[in-house]
């Protein structure tokens, strides 16, 4: 999980400017979720597939942006916007929620069926964010570390607000939430190759060429494992995908590990320097993180002392 380059023509700085916040405090469910790659890849394709399994946003994506020309290059710059939201300084995280807004805004068509879509259509923005949360919540609680049902439902609490910016109306609060919001969906749901060539650029290494063959099928694999029975069968998405146990015990060990890995140069690494915290913060101790934490926060001006601390205009 390399630190992105850039986003929409500009520079992606998680470590500058100093001190500068993020949207979410470095004790967040998000940043702890997000800071492991297998949660982030994982969770990813299992949200695309949500995603694709409408036949409007589906259309939305193959008929507006790079997908066709450019799988991975779509999917990595999608990767990039979460990171920028919830590790970049707030500045560049509301540039970028303006930069995909203003995308969706040129948004608009039909599909091979003829049902009109548009990509700020409140229905579409609500079911995109809540595929995101959905799954990288339970790729990490799976595959990483187990989360508890209250820190489960603050993640999803967490969420709402940047949800928001995006003109998204309804987040789910709670993973049964989120299963009430499918629900009226699911009979719109049907299988598309989409499905199956996105799936193959996952299987086939190309997306992490760095990665060994078998770990890319295996989290592939593990991303299908996470779709509501009732979608994969939608999909048709047959035995092919099945996670064997081999593939479970690979994907787990790797998952476990990375949760205790911090990697220099990354957004989760970077953003910790940033705020005036270690770089591994995120991968210390429970108790060491609250200590560091209590000692961030004691040094901060409260909002009062910041707003006196402003020159006049």
């Amino acid at each position: 999980m390399s630190q992105p380059e850039s986003y929409l023509g500009w520079k992606v700085d998680f470590r500058n400017p100093q001190g500068e916040p993020s949207g979410l405090d470095p004790d967040s469910m998000h940043w702890k979720v997000y800071k492991n790659p297998v949660a982030m890849a994982v969770g990813g394709v299992c949200a695309v597939l949500l995603e694709f399994a409408d036949a409007r946003i589906r259309s939305g994506v193959r008929d507006h942006s790079i997908y066709k020309q450019d799988p991975i290059g779509r999917s990595k710059r999608t990767g990039t916007a979460a990171m920028v939201g919830v590790y970049g300084p707030k500045r560049a995280a509301e540039r970028v929620i303006q930069g995909v807004t203003n995308m969706h805004a040129r948004v608009n068509g039909t599909t091979p069926k003829g049902e009109a879509y548009r990509a700020l259509d409140v229905e579409l923005l609500d079911w995109v964010s809540a595929t995101a949360a959905y799954g990288f919540l339970t790729a990490y609680d799976t595959f990483c570390e187990k989360v508890s049902e209250d820190d489960k439902k603050l993640y999803y609490a967490e969420a709402a607000p940047g949800a928001n910016l995006y003109g998204v109306q309804r987040s789910p609060m709670s993973t049964a939430d989120f299963f009430d919001m499918m629900k009226p969906l699911v009979e719109r749901f049907e299988s598309h190759e989409i499905n199956e060539e996105f799936l193959g650029i996952i299987m086939s290494g190309a997306a992490a060429p760095d990665t060994p063959k078998y770990l890319s099928r295996a989290m592939a694999r593990a991303s299908v494992s996470l779709l509501p029975p009732i979608v994969r069968q939608k999909l048709g998405l047959g035995r092919k995908y099945d996670f064997s146990l081999v593939d479970r015990m690979v994907v787990k060990a790797l998952g476990a590990y990375l949760n205790r890995k911090p990697i220099p140069g990354t957004p989760p690494y970077d953003a910790s320097l940033r705020m005036g915290l270690p770089g591994d913060f995120l991968f210390r101790s429970k108790q060491k993180r609250a200590e560091l934490m209590a000692a961030w926060r004691a040094e901060r001006p409260t909002p009062v002392a910041m707003a006196v601390a402003q020159p006049a205009e």
